[in-house]
């Protein structure tokens, strides 16, 4: 027994739709993470695009056809979206709304009442483009993300590559053609995606408990004020990067960093002003370190950084330019940014241990305040 397209499609939204409510109830409401949510999304959009083609062949499909079209291409942006939250991206607003825009006047200046194919080109278009980009997100994930990073990445790739190869028989050979029909219609299409959608979902639950997993790993690890590690997760890595530095024999710098007269600022200007001078402080730190480098809030509004492998004078480049990125900061609420006190030490593969090159750094920053503040000052 052949199924026709129709019965296809029915069947097509009755497992969305189970799926979608599967998925809400069972990860949605367990984890709350982003993924899981415009998951949801997507599904609940393949579900009214497939509703909206049963019209076709009836009076209502010179709307319900562009409907549908833009209703797929939306959920496939969801896709894509998803994908994006699993780096903490968030997706580009206009692509987002273009291309299903873009689907729905395509469908709708092509006829649509007597062509169900009506807009094709530019709908399978957004079609690959955006099932694409989700897998090339999903490819970009570290690599211990998760176990199903990358068969869900191929996954998404192969779809994409479907989708192009539908667009090129319906360029090269029409949608009547043989090919097409055969290979690329809508029959055969709604029969490969019922499959990847039971597949999809239950990979998509590893995926989003693993973004659970992760965003409550970063409020433990994270200073809530300023994003950048406590001091508890500092001492920690800092405490690794050490034995490591030890056994290959290397060495570094650490940095302890003050905000000169930060009580002042507080006094006069408000704690609110003040939280926006630390945050100020971490992006001119974030933005002046390099990416093997740990940064940190150590309490108030002092700050530590280690630095693997670099000798003294390079840690005070680094104090400079934070320095100078900070004071090039507008803050409203601020007439001026505070300035910053450092003080720098060293270790080897000798160093006893981490409490040693800190207090060595306290010395040396209690030196710069006596000093005068505002200076940097090795240790």
């Amino acid at each position: 027994m052949i199924l026709d397209t129709a019965t296809l499609r029915i069947a097509f939204a009755a497992m969305a739709l189970i799926l979608a409510l599967l998925f809400y109830f069972s990860t949605y409401r367990s984890t709350r993470s982003p993924y899981s949510a415009w998951w949801c999304a997507a599904l609940l959009l393949f579900l009214l695009g497939a509703t909206f083609f049963l019209m076709n062949g009836t009076p209502q499909q010179v709307w319900a056809n562009p409907v549908g079209n833009v209703m797929l291409v939306s959920g496939a942006a969801c896709v894509w979206a998803g994908a994006r939250s699993l780096r903490n991206l968030k997706p580009s607003p206009w692509l987002s709304a273009a291309l299903p825009l873009l689907a729905g006047v395509a469908a709708a200046v092509d006829n649509p009442g007597s062509n169900v194919w009506a807009g094709g080109a530019v709908f399978l278009g957004s079609m690959a483009a955006l099932i694409g980009l989700a897998s090339h997100e999903l490819w970009r994930l570290e690599p211990g993300y998760s176990r199903v990073r990358i068969p869900m990445a191929i996954a998404a790739g192969g779809v994409a590559v479907f989708y192009f190869c539908r667009l090129l028989a319906f360029l090269i050979n029409g949608q009547d053609g043989a090919v097409f029909v055969t290979f690329f219609g809508s029959a055969v299409t709604t029969m490969v995606t019922m499959v990847l959608l039971v597949v999809v979902s239950f990979s998509m639950a590893g995926l989003s408990t693993e973004q659970q997993t992760r965003a409550l790993r970063t409020v433990a690890t994270q200073d809530g004020l300023t994003g950048l590690l406590n001091r508890g997760a500092f001492l920690e890595a800092a405490a690794e990067e050490l034995a490591r530095s030890k056994a290959a024999n290397g060495g570094g710098s650490l940095i302890l960093a003050d905000l000169d007269h930060f009580k002042a600022v507080n006094d006069t200007f408000g704690h609110a002003a003040g939280d926006l001078a630390l945050q100020a402080f971490a992006e001119a730190c974030s933005a002046a370190v390099r990416s093997t480098d740990l940064a940190g809030r150590y309490g108030g509004e002092e700050f530590i950084l280690l630095l693997p492998g670099a000798g003294p004078k390079s840690a005070e480049i680094i104090a400079g330019e934070i320095s100078r990125r900070l004071a090039g900061q507008h803050i409203p609420e601020l007439m001026r940014m505070p300035t910053v006190s450092y003080g720098i030490s060293t270790y080897n593969a000798k160093t006893a241990d981490l409490d040693e090159v800190i207090a060595a750094a306290d010395v040396a920053l209690y030196e710069a305040k006596s000093q005068g503040r505002n200076r940097t000052v090795r240790g």
